[in-house]
């Protein structure tokens, strides 16, 4: 496939007339499996992300060896001894896999997520409000590289552009496979990563991305994710809601109460707005009595 500029990608349509209507009919709490029709432009190149994960800050850039288990302690994850840099101008034999965060940092990269963004933006504002913290995240992936069973706290569509991968999916709000202390130590700055076990594995929803594929994943919709046998790079376009900020902020509340010693009820998942927990830690945070 020809690569083309950024500039020139942005003015073609990504998501159809009928992907608009299959996203419409999920969001916000089904998985589903949409087409793009995203092009190789030259933003995407492994030469341009390479350059990119130079220039992002530290704090934006994740990566390490891609050869690890399902489930894992963010702690016992080793470093890969390589550069970012190196790491994806040599995805193919270096074993790793690579996130590079906030993508939006840099003017090209932001320019791209909000032109993606804009299509689908009338659909989601209508169902769960103003889209808020739009944010941009591409992955390259060795072959066979996993990434560990966890959980997003933005509403994602994940498109493929090169190579494949299978990302299972887990019932979002389900305890059995993410219980309500993960969510509340997550939302107080805890790790994203869970517990695996292995009897999940018969319960989540395998989707295989190809490119011109992509998934919509629902907000913290446990997950892990599987390269093929290529290398991949795939976009991640994430925005959040007043509804996923209002659960966010719920679970927080609960921590607190948790730690008071009381059994509070989980939040509830959408169409609910969980404003009184809500607006109770948001009352705290302002006061600085809750971080």
């Amino acid at each position: 496939m020809n690569q083309i500029s950024g500039k020139d990608a942005f003015s073609r349509q990504v998501f159809g007339e009928t992907v608009r209507r299959e996203f419409a009919g999920c969001y916000p709490e089904q998985p589903q499996i949409l087409d793009h029709n995203m092009v190789t432009n030259e933003l995407l190149s492994l030469d341009a992300l390479a350059k990119l994960g130079t220039a992002l800050p530290k704090a934006s850039v994740e990566y390490n060896p891609g050869d690890l288990p399902v489930g894992i302690d963010p702690n016992d994850v080793p470093d890969n001894g390589m550069s970012i840099a190196d790491t994806i101008l040599m995805i193919e034999n270096s074993a790793s896999w690579a996130v590079l965060k906030n993508i939006e940092q840099v003017p090209e990269y932001e320019a791209l997520l909000l032109s993606l963004l804009a299509e689908i933006r009338p659909i989601l504002e209508s169902k769960t409000g103003k889209m808020l913290r739009p944010q941009g995240f591409i992955f390259v992936s060795s072959p066979n590289a996993m990434t560990p069973y966890h959980f997003d706290p933005e509403h994602n569509i994940l498109l493929q552009l090169r190579g494949e991968k299978v990302m299972t999916v887990f019932p979002a709000g389900d305890e059995k496979f993410a219980p309500a202390t993960s969510h509340e130590s997550y939302h107080t700055g805890g790790p994203r990563n869970l517990i695996w076990q292995d009897d999940f594995a018969d319960h989540g929803q395998a989707f295989h991305l190809t490119p011109g594929k992509a998934i919509f994943v629902p907000v913290m919709a446990p997950h892990f994710v599987r390269n093929g046998s290529q290398p991949s790079i795939s976009l991640s376009i994430t925005w959040r809601s007043d509804w996923s900020f209002g659960e966010a902020d719920a679970h927080a509340f609960n921590h607190m109460l948790r730690g008071w010693g009381m059994h509070p009820a989980a939040p509830g998942r959408f169409p609910k707005h969980n404003k009184g927990k809500a607006m109770g830690w948001r009352v705290l945070r302002k006061l600085g009595l809750v971080k």
